[in-house]
């Protein structure tokens, strides 16, 4: 097992930093292509408004990457978010999960489907992976 430093804003008065183990979602994030804010007004060719009216809605989901607010390219199919992601993320949310854990589901590999969710949505497997997702609820 490999490991990051990482620093903790929390722990801050601690001066000092927190290490935590590099997993395999941690390595599956970092091999995807990732948009910014910008990058999303380019490829959608909506506003910035409209971006983060997006991500209220569930449309999209974003995580700060390197401190900046990024979505991975495989949530947007041609000029628009992927059709079968928000309700995916709806069925996640009411199986408990937080945004960041939605995003690490969605992007690490799944054995039971195996491959990364988000993949196997892409190749129109959109029953399958709401099942899975209702069933770790």
């Amino acid at each position: 097992m490999t490991y990051e430093r990482v620093w903790n804003p929390r722990q801050a008065w601690h001066a000092s930093r927190v290490v935590k183990p590099s997993t395999e979602s941690d390595r599956a994030r970092e091999e995807r292509n990732w948009l910014t804010v910008p990058d999303l007004v380019d490829v959608l060719g909506v506003g910035v408004g409209r971006i983060h009216r997006l991500l209220e809605d569930k449309h999209l989901l974003a995580a700060r990457v390197d401190g900046v607010l990024k979505v991975p390219a495989d949530f947007i199919a041609g000029d628009e978010p992927l059709s079968e992601l928000r309700g995916t993320l709806f069925v996640l949310a009411d199986a408990g999960f937080d945004d960041d854990e939605a995003m690490e589901w969605l992007l690490a590999p799944e054995d039971s489907l195996g491959t990364a969710p988000i993949d196997a949505l892409r190749a129109g497997r959109k029953a399958e992976v709401r099942r899975v997702a209702q069933a770790l609820g």
